[in-house]
């Protein structure tokens, strides 16, 4: 698999205090990559260090193959555009004076490609109205086309839907969604809007504490957060013969425990197990949520 970021157990310290253990993460190429956390545990500043904002304390990490030590390292970061915080603009200005200023500070040529940026991110009718008199939503979308220009094919957000009204949220997700799947731009987003998040990842990274707890698909997360049976029994090498030669699709989760994805009699199931001597002790329904995945990982804390 080709990954557009990778970061090797980056660590960062501000004094004796950390913000960041050992960080791994590995960002596929065309994925929507969701850095999901707590407020405070570390998403950006861990966006910071591979924007070149911030040095890492400890670790490292690549930018298209090519390490943030070696000399090509600013060459790659032409390729990234970010959104860091909150967006930076000059709120006097309209919409396409502030992507006119971000092109000539590039040195890249004030063309048509200024008036396609403001239409792809719905901002082509805002005419002479100041980005100061924006709402958020439309202040958060001329942030993304501002990091937009040169057209990068890697896009750092974080947390670009905090504090928007559901239609701004909503006006967000569609723009993400658009620039990933149309423009084959990468995402890394970051944000604490779990149900939202889960609408756009293809790729989750789990944050606690400074450290990545757990990294996984959208389609593996789906396959252990879907429906199931929980089947705890006394021996879970039975169960597992008994499931297979019924074709039933399951997954052993500990010594005496697996999910089961069929709806099946509990009774049958009992009555099989017992016959080989195996004994069911009990069973629970599951239908975890990615708020519900990630309190799990991080042993059920809060925001704070």
């Amino acid at each position: 698999m080709e990954y557009v970021l990778t970061t090797h157990n980056v660590s960062k310290y501000y004094h004796s205090a950390m913000a960041l253990s050992n960080a791994t993460i590995n960002v596929p190429k065309g994925a929507v990559y969701g850095l999901v956390g707590l407020n405070g545990a570390g998403k950006t500043t861990l966006m910071r260090v591979v924007c070149g904002l911030q040095l890492p304390s400890t670790g490292y990490y690549e930018l298209y193959g090519v390490r943030n030590t070696d000399k090509q390292i600013s060459k790659m970061r032409r390729r990234v555009g970010a959104v860091i915080e909150k967006p930076a603009f000059y709120p006097n200005m309209t919409a396409k004076k502030n992507l006119i200023a971000q092109y000539k500070m590039l040195g890249l040529p004030v063309d048509e490609t200024v008036d396609e940026l403001l239409d792809m991110v719905g901002l082509g009718s805002t005419g002479a109205k100041r980005a100061g008199k924006f709402s958020l939503g439309m202040k958060q979308r001329l942030g993304i086309a501002i990091a937009l220009a040169g057209f990068p094919d890697f896009l750092i957000l974080d947390e670009p839907i905090n504090g928007l009204d559901p239609e701004g949220i909503v006006e967000i997700r569609e723009m993400i969604l658009k620039l990933n799947r149309e423009k084959g731009i990468t995402v890394l987003i970051s944000s604490h809007i779990l149900s939202e998040l889960s609408l756009l990842a293809t790729h989750y990274g789990f944050v606690n504490k400074g450290k990545v707890v757990k990294e996984i698909s959208a389609e593996e997360l789906y396959r252990q957060a879907r429906k199931c049976m929980v089947a705890e029994v006394s021996d879970v090498q039975v169960l597992s013969m008994v499931l297979e030669k019924q074709g039933i699709e399951f997954e052993i989760i500990s010594d005496n425990k697996a999910k089961i994805f069929e709806k099946m009699s509990v009774t049958l199931l009992s009555e099989q197990l017992s016959a080989k001597g195996c004994e069911l002790i009990g069973v629970t329904e599951a239908d975890e949520s990615l708020e519900s995945y990630f309190l799990d990982l991080v042993g059920g804390g809060r925001n704070g």
